[in-house]
Parts: structure tokens; C-alpha cells; sequence
């Protein structure tokens, strides 16, 4: 395992949609564990892999102690709402206020191609939502409060 560097706002990658997987071998294993090594080094709850350059649909979270792999994420069920501060390993310190679904199912395969799905609450539905956003090119600061005035100052939309 390796430790990553992480893309920052407002580099372009993190604007793209990612490709789905369709090869689950060895490097996908490799990359899974190091966005795993990444994101415990930096503190952080949820990674995507296009915030470790790598333009794929793969994700990996840990809410409230408990590890998850997301290969070819989809939300197919929200419901609820719920409004907190998020941030993100790409953007920095800047945190704010975003609205997210209170309970989400989502539907996924893991790092050998085995289809599962899978539904969870709060954090849980929070970080998930956050992290397939950046599957489709989507940041926290896009839907958030006072986003607009983040992106306007510190980058370019």
C-alpha cells in the first residue's frame, strides 16, 4: 500500500465523470487499498478515486468505524433530510452547510465484481452521497450554501 496525493480544487479531474470499472484485478485491489491508506493519513471519512487522479467509479468510505468499498456505485433509494457541514480532502479547510437525503440505499459491486447493495443512515447516507457526487464531477462546495462564493474566489467552475 501506498499513500496518494490527493487532487485540489479546482483542478479539472475533479470535474470529470469517472469511467466505469469493468476490469477487477489486481490493480484495482492495489488502488482500493492505497485510496484506504490515503484517506486514513489525511484524516478523512470518504474518498473517490478521481481525488487520487484516477478517473474511475470507485469509492471507499469509513463511517462511525466501519469500512466500506464502492465499486460502480449507485444510489437507487433516498429518503429523508438531513443538513450538516461537510468538507472534503480536496478542497481544504473550507466546510460548510449541504443538504443531503437522510437514508440511502446503494447498489455497488466490490473489489472482485460481486454485486451487493446496501442502506444506511446519517453519516453513513451523508458520506455516501458526497463521494458518488465525485463519481459524476460534483463537489460538496457546488451544492452547498455559500459554495458559489468559494468556487468564484478560489477557482473556476
Amino acid at each position: 500500500m501506498a499513500k496518494r496525493k490527493i487532487v485540489k480544487f479546482p483542478d479539472e479531474r475533479l470535474r470529470r465523470i469517472s469511467k466505469k470499472v469493468t476490469e477487477f484485478d489486481d490493480e484495482l485491489g492495489e488502488l482500493l487499498d492505497d485510496m484506504r491508506e490515503t484517506m486514513y493519513a489525511n484524516d478523512g471519512m470518504g474518498l473517490a478515486a478521481p481525488q487520487v487522479g484516477v478517473p474511475i467509479r470507485a469509492v471507499v468510505m469509513d463511517v462511525c468505524g466501519n469500512f466500506f468499498e464502492f465499486v460502480n456505485p449507485e444510489i437507487t433509494f433516498e429518503e429523508g433530510e438531513q443538513i450538516d457541514d461537510e468538507g472534503c480532502l480536496s478542497v481544504g479547510p473550507y466546510n460548510d452547510k449541504v443538504t443531503r437525503p437522510y437514508k440511502v440505499t446503494v447498489k455497488a459491486q466490490d473489489r472482485f465484481g460481486y454485486r451487493y447493495e446496501i442502506t444506511g443512515e446519517k453519516y453513513f447516507a451523508r458520506c455516501a452521497s458526497h463521494e458518488i457526487d465525485h463519481l459524476n464531477g460534483v463537489l460538496f462546495i457546488d451544492k452547498s450554501e455559500k459554495g458559489q462564493d468559494y468556487i468564484k474566489k478560489h477557482g473556476k467552475k
